[in-house]
């Protein structure tokens, strides 16, 4: 039975490919998610975002603040199959004030694909969650997308990834033209132009016509300059360039670059096809009991998201599991590792936008929507056999601070509870004044809009009507050695000492000049940017 087992959780780890998309807002995200799906067959007609009233909502995006705002705020995830793959989706809010939850979806991923807009390159939210990339490793493939309008030049492009993101760059395709005149790419891998034809709003798969480099019908299909141009730039990457190493680029040292364009489709699908070749396939994870790797026998995942009321008619709770390890099964009961309790896993649910399947069974890569009946919190471990917890999640370091209050005192449970709800979720990170006097919660995000959603979200699902009083801080900092080690510095200027939801002490700051200030007033106390992982520890209410 178990070599059986093992050779069906080999099969389903083989066939399993898993990524996240990182971007800055209006990189065109949403829009690339579109395609992905549309050439997955997941969808028959992909719609963009900002769309015009005849086009299609976008499939991806599901709150009623996101189609009024043409942006995602929440994280969902598409599962679709791909050419014998199974891919798992797992599609990060763009906007930037919701890069806590992005940063939370990416410890449940493998890979990540890094889209950047043609016109601007880098920008300071790819940056951001580079980082988190980075500090996880993981494989990165960037897509430099909006060809079809002005953008810089390519090479200038590759030069500022090497340049700012220390990423070694290698151009899988290569642009032909560009704007207007963008009439295609190049496939290094296969010496082969493919050159695209335009569709209406790119609402439907592109045709392409694919010509080998050495065809005599090239000079009539391109214009003299652009193939030129093409030449010259494939001379400068052969001499130059490196040469793809696979290794390099699992261990998130060297970057696959795509050149395309979302909108009018142009590249997607040789995007897709390379990343199926070169992307991770589900691997181990650390736990209390080591690594374990996918296909070891029992079942275990993480809770990394937790989404409150995706459908309005059911007040209901999903906890997105990442499985790790085994065969999950529908109404298997499993240990739930910080409570100690046993917990059946009825209605597991594959998630696709607002649309929704019940599912039989999953495997590791594989993520599954579980109903949660107020149990899980975020970085939980659920797992059968041996006990074993895996490495949680931690709390990133929020830029915006308020004072939440609720001025009518006759609804003060459903306040409670909308709070210590929306902060299971993550929505928010909540912190409390030293001052037991002061027993308003403290809302601490990382950009403003986390704020609108939460009053939005109290006042719809809760009925409770909030103020929120801004406070003059843009920098949290985790005291490393806790409470004592605060003590032993004795008073400290420039700075306020606030605790967190676990009662651990947190300084806000100004900005980093009072930051650096202390630091250099105090070297002996050890701050951090992001908070030390809990678990197995109740979080203190209202």
């Amino acid at each position: 039975m178990t070599t059986e087992l093992e050779s069906e959780l080999q099969t389903a780890v083989e066939r399993r490919r898993n990524f996240a998309i990182i971007s800055h807002p209006d990189a065109g995200k949403t829009t690339l998610t579109e395609k992905l799906l549309l050439y997955g067959g997941a969808i028959h007609e992909a719609g963009a975002v900002k769309a015009r009233r005849a086009q299609r909502k976008a499939t991806s995006d599901w709150m009623e603040m996101e189609q009024q705002r043409g942006i995602s705020i929440t994280s969902t995830v598409l599962q679709f199959e791909y050419q014998g793959s199974q891919i798992n989706l797992l599609d990060t809010p763009g906007h930037q004030d919701f890069s806590e939850d992005t940063y939370r979806t990416l410890a449940a991923a493998d890979n990540a694909v890094m889209l950047v807009d043609a016109a601007k390159g880098l920008e300071t939210q790819t940056r951001k969650l580079f980082e988190v990339c980075r500090m996880r490793s993981l494989p990165i493939f960037t897509f430099v997308n909006k060809l079809d309008r002005p953008g810089r030049e390519p090479l200038e492009l590759l030069d500022e990834i090497e340049r700012e993101l220390g990423l070694q760059t290698y151009a899988v395709n290569w642009p032909i033209g560009m704007g207007d005149r963008f009439q295609g790419v190049f496939d290094r891998q296969k010496r082969q132009i493919h050159l695209f034809e335009r569709m209406a709003h790119g609402s439907r798969e592109a045709k392409d016509t694919v010509v080998d480099i050495g065809d005599p019908r090239i000079e009539e299909l391109l214009e003299p300059d652009l193939y030129y141009q093409l030449k010259e730039d494939l001379e400068v990457l052969e001499e130059l360039g490196p040469e793809l190493d696979f290794e390099q680029v699992h261990n998130g040292k060297m970057t696959p670059v795509f050149f395309g364009s979302a909108m009018t489709n142009f590249g997607v699908e040789l995007f897709l096809n390379s990343f199926l070749d070169c992307a991770l396939k589900p691997g181990s994870h650390n736990s209390t009991i080591g690594e374990i790797t996918p296909t070891y026998p029992e079942f275990s995942g993480f809770v990394f998201k937790l989404q409150a009321n995706m459908d309005p008619r059911h007040r209901d709770r999903i906890a997105f599991v990442r499985v790790c390890t085994g065969k999950f099964e529908k109404d298997m009961i499993v240990s739930h590792a910080r409570s100690g309790k046993t917990v059946r896993l009825s209605r597991p649910q594959k998630l696709f936008a607002q649309e929704r399947e019940s599912i039989e069974e999953a495997y590791a890569g594989d993520v599954i929507g579980l109903n949660n009946p107020g149990v899980f919190a975020i970085g939980d471990t659920i797992y059968t056999g041996q006990k074993l917890e895996y490495e949680g999640i931690p709390c990133f370091s929020p830029e915006l601070f308020a004072y939440l209050r609720n001025p009518n005192p006759s609804k003060f449970k459903q306040f409670r509870k909308g709070v210590s709800e929306l902060r299971e979720e993550g929505a928010v990170q909540i912190m409390y004044s030293v001052d037991e006097a002061k027993r308003d919660p403290i809302l601490a995000a990382v950009g403003q809009l986390q704020f609108e959603v939460v009053q939005f979200r109290l006042q719809n699902e809760y009925g409770v009507e909030t103020q929120l009083d801004m406070l003059p801080y843009s920098v949290a900092r985790w005291v490393a050695g806790g409470w004592s080690a605060l003590e032993k510095v004795g008073r400290l200027f420039n700075t306020v000492t606030v605790k967190d939801s676990w009662g651990r002490p947190v300084l806000l700051f100004k900005n980093e000049w009072n930051l650096h200030q202390v630091q250099a007033d105090q070297p002996e106390l050890k701050l951090n940017a992001s908070a030390p992982v809990v678990a197995g520890q109740e979080p203190e209410s209202l």
